[in-house]
């Protein structure tokens, strides 16, 4: 297995490995409001791809046989002006997607790719690194948490 910058070669495995988070995501989601859309897989890569580039970002991905196996994306935003009011603003790296697939997890990929990221965002500057993580993703929560990260912020939801 190596890590490599994405290129256009790899796209359908791209779109595929973000199809099989998705469908992960939609199979725990307690609240049903998570979708695979009929467009997700033709859009999705595409939109990530192009909020990569739009900031400062890269997307990584692990092959094995020539076919991605695993990915990651990340950005370095920058901050408007409500940011600055109440926030003292240190430069951050996000990660915006991480996926390993089934048939390969628990092999220390994500580790390796999360490394490769932080890599990234260390040499350009960033101070600290930022992941969204969905609450019910039990797996990646605990993931992230071995990996340092804990919680910053909460988002409660309330069906009305």
């Amino acid at each position: 297995m190596k890590i490599v910058e994405y290129s256009d070669k790899y796209l359908e495995d791209v779109r595929d490995l973000l199809v099989e988070l998705e469908e992960y995501i939609v199979s725990i989601d307690k609240d049903e409001l998570d979708q695979l859309h009929p467009e997700y897989r033709e859009k999705m890569a595409i939109l990530d791809l192009e909020e990569v580039k739009a900031w400062n970002g890269k997307c990584y991905l692990a092959i094995e046989d020539d076919k991605a196996i695993g990915l990651i994306m990340g950005i370095i935003p920058g901050y408007d002006e409500y940011d600055y009011l109440d926030y003292k603003c240190p430069k951050r790296g996000e990660i915006t997607e991480l996926v390993v697939s089934n048939k390969v997890r628990s092999k220390g990929i994500g580790r390796e790719l999360m490394k490769v990221m932080e890599d990234n965002f260390k040499e350009n500057n960033c101070e600290y690194v930022l992941v969204d993580v969905f609450a019910y993703n039990d797996k990646a929560i605990n993931f992230y948490e071995k990996s340092g990260y804990h919680s910053r912020m909460l988002v409660d939801i309330k069906k009305l």
